[in-house]
């Protein structure tokens, strides 16, 4: 499937395609509901649709990514549904049954958000500055029973992500892993990676990560009511 993308959208790489894998993987129901997390150019909400998910959302925090969403919806046929803006913020009222996720993960040089089209890999020093809130509130998007695939590099801290999604109250393990050599994006940083300890001297290669994290049927603990958690 061909897809248009316009200037500074994130072009579907092999974490897209691993994240792919996974939910064909997982066998989500017919009809499930699903959320796109940075949804790009829509590819990851359409693979969901052509699965056989019947409510589909993307969000992204670009305008130029939800117009091309939008557009590439349009020219499939496909009832996807886009919204504009951070998924903890803008999605208040609806729970899914499959949440998935491919923020920015790659280690900046400065702590600032980035803007432009670095917005689509930059995320922080340590490239957790969208996972962490994303573990930390992740379970509130999702039915009881509901499902979470993430995919990042594992230089952001694979344990890290596991920890938190499983003190948010999540069952979480790695699902999928894929080794890769480094893009024109972590190529161009090197320099950076090494003298911050997050790569060997001479590695250039990363390795990719797709965790799944899911919110028990019922609560854990001894059969009372359910943790609060909804905002």
């Amino acid at each position: 499937m061909r897809l248009l993308r316009a200037p500074g959208v994130y072009t579907p790489q092999e974490d897209t395609g691993l994240l792919v894998e996974a939910m064909h993987a997982a066998a989500i129901p017919a009809g499930a509901s699903v959320l796109d997390i940075g949804t790009g150019t829509g590819a990851l909400a359409m693979a969901a649709i052509r699965a056989g998910a019947a409510r589909v959302t993307g969000v992204d925090v670009s305008r130029r990514a939800v117009w091309t969403a939008r557009v590439n919806a349009v020219l499939q046929r496909m009832p996807l549904k886009v919204k504009l803006g951070n998924a903890l913020d803008v999605i208040s009222d609806e729970r899914f049954d499959l949440v998935l996720a491919n923020p920015p993960y790659v280690p900046a040089a400065s702590a600032c958000a980035a803007t432009g089209p670095a917005r689509a890999w930059d995320a922080g020093l340590d490239g957790r500055q969208l996972l962490d809130p994303l573990c930390a509130g992740v379970r509130d998007l999702l039915v009881p029973g509901g499902v979470l695939l993430v995919v990042h590099s594992a230089l952001c801290g694979v344990d890290t992500t596991l920890r938190q999604l499983r003190d948010s109250g999540l069952k979480a393990s790695v699902v999928q892993r894929r080794r890769i050599p480094f893009g024109p994006v972590m190529r161009g940083r090197i320099d950076h990676l090494e003298r911050n300890g997050l790569i060997e001297p001479g590695e250039r290669h990363e390795e990719l990560v797709v965790i799944r994290g899911d919110r028990p049927e019922r609560p854990q603990g001894d059969g009372g009511a359910e943790r609060a958690g909804a905002r």
